[in-house]
C-alpha cells in the first residue's frame, strides 16, 4: 500500500492533505500512512448531518433503509481483497481479519434482515400490546419507538477498526441517525478505506457516515439532547468522557463497551480424560492468540480445580508453544503482531506488574522468535502464561494486560470459582466448561449479575460453537460494572438504543392512525370486496371483514377428534366434563381455529399466496355444544417486501382475528400472517 496522507470525510467532501503524524505497520515499523494536520469544523460536520443528512433520512423508513445495508453489504464484500491488503498492516493474520472484515460486513447483512423481518414500512415502531386503561375499551395506552432527530457519534478501538465501526453504524443507521464515526488513530487507515468505499457506493445518503481521522476538537460541546454518544475503548477513557459536563448537562446517552478482565472457568466435574478439558485448552489458547489476544472478549483469567493445575498448565503450554508467531504473510504463521509499538510496551508493562505476585510459566523467554523480514522493528508480543500465587488476591482481577495474556487462577470448590469470576466487577463474556447440566444452572444466578454473555462449553456445544470471544448480532454485547454498563447488538435491541420511546394514550381508533397497527375497538371499513381478493397495494389498515355464522354441533367436536386423535375428555366424556369448571363438554380449541378459517378464507385463487404464521393466539371462552360462533377478519398491519427475481412481488400483511360467540363474548383471538400479491411488480 502506497503511503498516503489519511482524509477525514466532513460534510460530503474529503478533508486533508498535509501529512502530520505517521503511522507504523505493526509487522516492520514501516511507515503505513499519515493522519492529516488539517483541523475540522464541527459545527460544520452537526450542521450538516442535522441540515441535510437527517432530513434526507427521514423521508425514507426501515425497510428503505434496511435494502440499503443490504445492498451496502453486498458492495463490500465484492471488494474485501482491498480491505484485507490494507488490514495485514495492523498485524492481523488472515483469520483475525476475518472477524473485523467479513465479520463487519456480516454485520450489515443481519441488521438488513433484522430491519426487513421486524419494522415496519414506516418510522413508528409500535411496541405492544396494547393495554386498556378503560373498563370499556374507549382508551387504551401503548408504546412508540421514532428516530431521535438526532446524531450518533461512534468512538471506536484500534483492534476492530472496520467491525467496530460497522456494527455501531448499521442499527443506528436502520433507526433513521446519522452517524459521525472516530476510529482511534492507529488503526484509522483500515476505516478511512472502508469510509472509501461505502461513499463510492453512492448507497448510502450524503452525511448519513462522516468520518473523523484525528481528534474530537470541540465536538462534544456541540452535542444535544437527541444525540447519542458510543465508545468503545478503554475503562478509564470511557469514564473520562462519559462524564463530559455537556454530556451530563443534556442528558446525553453514552453506551460503552470497556475493556474487561473475562474469564473462563474449568468446572471440577471435568477431567483430563473428557472431550470437555481438551476443549477448555483449545478455547483458552485460541483466545490468547487471536488478534494477538486483543479483544475487549478475550479471557484474561482462567480459573481451573486446584488439582489440575498443573495438567491445565502443561497442556496449554504445550498447545500456545506450538503457535507460529510473525508476519502474517510467511507461511505457517498463526500469530500476528499488536496494533503498535505503544500497545507493545504496554502489555510488558502490565505483565512485568503482574509478575510480581505471579509465576511466569510461559514468556518471551522461552525461545520467542517471530518469523518474516523486518520484524524486529515490528510490536510482536510472546503468548504468556502466568500462575497466580494466590487466586484471591491475584493482581489479575484488576489490572489487564491487553495482548496474548491470561492467568492461571485455581480454585477449591465451584462455589469459589463463581465468586473469582465476581472478582472481575463485570465482564463481557465468561465461560463454563462443564458435562453437567446441574453445574451451569448453578453458575447462572452468580455468574450472569456480572457477566454480559455467558457460553456453558460441553462436548455438544463444540460441534457448533461460535467461541468465548465473538459477538454475534442477535445477542447483547456488553456487560456491567468495569465492562461499560452498556449493551450493543442484541437484534432488534440494538435499533431501540437509538430510536425514542413514548407512551401514547387514546381511543383505538386514535392509536391505530398513530401506530400504523389496527387496534382492535378501532373504526375500520367494511371491505364491499373480499379483503382477501385485494393486492397488497390495495388492503389498507382497518379493512374488515365480519363472516357468516356457523353453529358448532357434536358431529363437528366428534369428526374433528377422529381426524387430530385428540380425545380429550373435555371433548369426549359427558360426566368428568360435567365436573370440571366448564360444566359442560366443549369445543377443541383447534376446532373453532380451522372453522373460523372456514368462515373467513377466500378460496378461488387470489393475490393471497400463502399463509405463513400465526401469532398470538388466546382461546378465551370455551364454544360449547350449540353456540354459534363468528369472525371479524380485519387487516392490521403491512410490512413491505423487496422484489427477488425468483418471487412474485409480494408485501406480508397481518390480519387481526375476533372470533365471538351468539353473547358476543370472545372465544379466541389471533394474529394470521399473510404472503399477498402485489399488483404492479417492482
Amino acid at each position: 500500500m502506497a503511503v498516503s496522507t489519511l482524509q477525514s470525510y466532513i460534510a460530503g467532501r474529503w478533508v486533508g492533505e498535509r501529512a502530520a503524524k505517521p503511522l507504523a505497520s505493526a509487522i516492520n515499523g514501516r511507515v503505513v500512512a499519515y493522519t492529516h494536520e488539517e483541523g475540522l469544523d464541527f459545527a460544520e460536520a452537526m450542521a450538516f448531518a442535522r441540515g441535510t443528512a437527517l432530513p434526507g433520512l427521514l423521508r425514507t423508513h426501515f425497510q428503505d433503509r434496511a435494502r440499503v445495508l443490504k445492498a451496502l453489504a453486498a458492495y463490500l464484500m465484492e471488494r474485501k481483497e482491498q480491505l484485507y491488503a490494507i488490514s495485514a498492516h495492523t498485524g492481523s493474520t488472515r483469520s483475525d481479519s476475518w472477524i473485523d472484515i467479513e465479520g463487519g460486513i456480516g454485520t450489515l447483512f443481519a441488521y438488513a434482515s433484522i430491519g426487513g423481518k421486524d419494522l415496519p414500512s414506516s418510522n413508528v415502531l409500535h411496541e405492544g400490546p396494547p393495554m386498556r386503561l378503560g373498563a370499556n375499551n374507549h382508551f387504551i395506552g401503548s408504546h412508540v419507538l421514532v428516530p431521535k432527530r438526532g446524531v450518533a457519534l461512534h468512538i471506536n478501538a484500534f483492534n476492530f477498526p472496520m467491525w467496530g465501526m460497522l456494527e455501531k453504524f448499521a442499527p443506528s443507521f436502520l433507526a433513521g441517525m446519522p452517524c459521525l464515526v472516530k476510529p482511534a488513530t492507529a488503526t484509522s487507515y483500515v476505516a478511512e478505506a472502508c469510509v472509501r468505499l461505502i461513499v463510492e457506493s453512492g448507497l448510502v445518503p450524503t452525511g448519513a457516515l462522516q468520518l473523523i481521522v484525528g481528534g474530537t476538537g470541540d465536538l462534544f460541546e456541540r452535542l444535544d439532547e437527541a444525540d447519542v454518544v458510543t465508545f468503545t475503548g478503554s475503562a478509564d477513557t470511557a469514564l473520562m468522557l462519559k462524564a463530559h459536563p455537556n454530556l451530563l448537562k443534556k442528558s446525553i446517552p453514552f453506551n460503552a463497551e470497556a475493556d474487561s478482565l473475562n474469564c473462563a472457568i474449568l468446572a471440577p466435574d471435568v477431567t483430563p480424560d473428557d472431550p470437555e478439558f481438551d476443549l477448555f485448552i483449545k478455547e483458552v489458547a485460541r483466545e490468547m492468540t487471536a488478534k494477538a489476544g486483543q479483544k475487549c472478549t478475550a479471557i484474561r483469567r482462567t480459573l481451573v480445580p486446584r488439582h489440575l493445575t498443573d495438567a491445565v498448565a502443561t497442556a496449554l503450554k504445550a498447545r500456545l508453544s506450538k503457535t507460529v508467531v510473525g508476519d502474517p504473510a510467511v507461511e505457517g504463521v498463526r500469530m500476528g503482531a499488536l496494533a503498535s509499538k505503544a500497545q507493545q510496551a504496554d502489555v510488558a508493562e502490565r505483565v512485568a506488574q503482574l509478575a510480581q505476585n505471579c509465576e511466569l510459566l510461559l514468556s518471551e523467554r522461552d525461545g520467542f522468535a517471530p518469523k518474516g523480514e523486518g520484524v524486529s522493528d515490528g510490536s510482536f508480543f510472546a503468548p504468556t502464561l502466568l500462575l497466580a500465587r494466590d487466586s484471591a488476591s491475584s493482581d489479575a482481577h484488576h489490572l489487564e494486560a491487553f495482548g496474548p495474556v491470561t492467568t492461571l487462577l485455581p480454585y477449591g470448590d465451584f462455589e469459589e470459582a463463581l465468586h473469582l469470576a465476581t472478582l472481575g466487577r463485570g465482564s463481557l463474556v465468561g465461560t463454563v466448561c462443564t458435562k453437567t447440566p446441574a453445574l451451569a444452572a448453578q453458575a447462572v444466578p452468580t455468574f450472569a449479575a456480572w457477566h454480559g454473555r455467558m457460553l456453558v462449553l460441553d462436548r455438544e456445544a463444540a460441534l457448533e460453537n461460535t467461541g468465548h470471544g465473538s459477538p454475534l448480532p442477535k445477542l447483547k454485547h456488553g456487560g456491567p460494572g468495569r465492562a461499560g454498563g452498556g449493551e450493543e447488538l442484541g437484534g432488534l435491541r440494538a435499533v431501540k438504543h437509538y430510536l425514542q420511546r413514548c407512551a401514547v394514550q387514546g381511543s383505538p381508533t386514535m392509536i391505530s392512525a398513530v401506530t400504523g397497527e389496527y387496534q382492535r375497538g378501532g373504526a375500520v371499513t367494511e371491505s364491499d370486496i373480499h379483503p382477501f381478493r385485494r393486492y397488497f397495494e390495495d388492503v389498507e389498515v382497518g379493512m374488515s371483514l365480519l363472516t357468516h355464522r356457523r353453529t358448532v354441533g357434536e358431529a363437528d367436536i366428534v369428526a374433528f377428534g377422529g381426524l387430530s386423535g385428540d380425545y380429550f375428555y373435555m371433548h369426549f366424556d359427558d360426566v368428568a366434563a360435567k365436573a370440571s369448571p366448564f360444566g359442560q363438554r366443549i369445543a377443541h380449541g383447534y376446532f373453532v381455529l380451522s372453522a373460523a378459517a372456514g368462515l373467513f378464507v377466500s378460496p378461488a385463487p387470489g393475490p393471497v399466496l400463502a399463509n405463513y404464521g400465526l401469532e398470538n393466539l388466546r382461546f378465551v371462552t370455551p364454544v360449547a355444544i350449540g353456540d354459534t360462533i363468528q369472525a371479524r377478519l380485519t387487516a392490521k398491519r403491512k410490512i413491505d417486501r423487496p422484489p427477488r427475481d425468483d418471487q412474485p412481488a409480494q408485501g406480508v400483511i397481518g390480519w387481526d382475528v375476533a372470533v365471538t360467540n351468539q353473547r358476543g363474548e370472545l372465544c379466541a383471538s389471533y394474529e394470521i400472517l399473510t404472503l399477498v400479491a402485489k399488483r404492479v411488480a417492482g
